[in-house]
């Protein structure tokens, strides 16, 4: 897309993120009022009210200052177990994991779901948003943690960042699990970007640096409840969406968020360089049904030697939330016998 693409789409997208906010009389933020509406997020969305219950007995917040960041990241599981690390997407935060990490964590695995770069309640620096940096990021903290050997998980903009610490250490991962997106400069990327997909939409709003932030300020739960709900098949409440909302609402989020997606460039240019040596640790593939479904094995299969995988029935684009059963039961398949279907795909 060159420059008089984006400028065109940014109209059209800007015509498109007012007639979503138009609804609200007054701008509101993220934060819940005392009477909740549909264009106010609920009361409890501070409280992640949606937590399994036992969570916080089980996993604990901390924060590392690692590669020039602070992080934050949810830990729980056996200490000396292996260790599993989940890496969301946008605009989500560790949140989204909240149901699958209870049968990890059960299962044996040290699990680790984390708030990379600019996310929740990590910092928001001003750059260091290409992929390949923040993989470095979650590379030093799982150092820290006293581990050099990982199961990776992603999803979205998390599997873009699981890619590139596979890519530049792979000796490190014995895993890799992608949920739910194309990765830059892979087949399935380029076409996802020539093809006039309405779901593809923001990346050319998003990639307009203080255009973007302006349009959404005030906004946060409103816009984000609109795409989880366009991109979704089975419901997520309002409750958890508000979890999202609030976090980038925070100072510097949204900013934040919209740098993962200005550094695509530069995504496409390192990965293209990854992209000439395949994977060789087992990978899965997984998506939605009614989201990218058979594409995540088939753009998998382009980067990686030794791939399985499928499509998760009756589910969107945010499988953590829409379906966490499902996807548990398939990571802990994955993990105990990663070599088992060694070749094979799976619908």
């Amino acid at each position: 897309m060159d420059g008089s693409d984006i400028s065109q789409c940014v109209a059209r997208f800007a015509i498109i993120v007012t007639v979503i906010v138009a609804s609200a009389a007054e701008p509101v933020s993220a934060q819940p009022r005392q009477e909740a509406d549909e264009t106010s997020p609920p009361t409890t969305s501070l409280m992640q009210g949606g937590l399994p219950d036992g969570f916080r007995n089980e996993f604990h917040d901390r924060f590392a200052e690692v590669n020039g960041v602070r992080l934050h990241y949810v830990l729980g599981g056996p200490d000396n177990g292996p260790l599993v690390v989940l890496l969301h997407g946008w605009p989500q935060t560790w949140y989204t994991w909240r149901k699958v990490m209870p049968p990890l964590a059960k299962a044996g695995y040290r699990t680790l779901a984390v708030d990379y770069r600019g996310a929740g309640d990590s910092e928001k620096p001003p750059g260091g948003y290409d992929k390949a940096t923040m993989a470095a990021d979650v590379r030093a903290l799982v150092h820290q943690l006293g581990a050099n050997q990982l199961h990776l998980v992603g999803r979205d903009i998390g599997v873009m960042v699981a890619y590139a610490y596979a890519a530049q250490w792979p000796d490190e991962v014995q895993t890799l699990t992608m949920l739910d997106v194309p990765i830059p400069a892979t087949t399935a990327w380029s076409e996802a970007k020539s093809k006039p997909d309405p779901e593809l939409w923001h990346f050319g709003l998003f990639q307009q640096r203080d255009i973007a932030e302006m349009l959404v300020r005030g906004h946060e739960y409103q816009f984000i409840r609109d795409f989880y709900r366009k991109r979704a098949f089975r419901p997520v409440s309002d409750d958890d969406i508000a979890v999202y909302a609030t976090a980038y609402a925070a100072p510097g989020g949204l900013r934040a968020g919209f740098e993962l997606y200005r550094a695509f460039p530069e995504d496409e240019r390192r990965f293209a360089e990854f992209e000439k040596q395949k994977l060789s640790m087992p990978v899965l593939a997984l998506a939605g049904d009614k989201s990218n479904g058979m594409v995540e094995v088939a753009m998998a299969r382009e980067i990686a030697q030794d791939v399985r995988g499928g499509v998760a029935p009756d589910t969107g684009h945010w499988l953590p939330d829409e379906n966490p059963e499902f996807l548990a039961a398939q990571l802990l398949t994955f993990l105990h016998q990663p070599n088992r279907t060694q070749g094979q795909s799976n619908r």
